[in-house]
């Protein structure tokens, strides 16, 4: 993406991992990092993008990929999942939010935080308005 800015790869966190996981002495166990909350299974399994690659834990083709933006200027839709042409169309609209991808494992429920990275076209702009929801209406 055009914009893409102060790019944190969690690559060797997620490596440490996986190399705990896999040594003799086990100092992690399958369970310890295999424990993807309910939620954020059912968030990739309908919001998630495929990844290339397979599970690193499990070797399943269904490795997944969520992209969770934030940011004051996203208003009250920060903390949403986006899909990367979504992505693309905000940093044109946006002056500055940040994007934090997880992947996701819906065989074996592997999950981990991969990157994290700002987009934007660095305008400063005010939130917008917050807009009445159905919580709102009906309490």
């Amino acid at each position: 993406m055009w914009s893409q800015r102060e790019v944190i790869d969690y690559a060797l966190q997620r490596r440490s991992t996986l190399e705990a996981l896999r040594r003799p002495s086990r100092t992690l166990s399958r369970p310890d990092v295999c424990d993807a909350d309910p939620m954020l299974v059912r968030s990739a399994k309908y919001h998630g993008e495929p990844s290339d690659s397979p599970c690193p834990v499990c070797r399943s083709e269904k490795l997944t990929l969520l992209h969770y933006t934030f940011g004051d200027q996203l208003g009250q839709y920060s903390g949403r999942i986006k899909r990367t042409p979504e992505l693309e169309e905000m940093a044109h609209e946006y002056g500055e939010f940040k994007v934090v991808v997880v992947e996701v494992c819906l065989d074996c429920r592997w999950n981990h935080m991969i990157m994290s990275y700002l987009l934007g076209d660095g305008v400063k702009r005010k939130p917008p308005r917050r807009q009445q929801t159905v919580e709102d209406i009906y309490g």
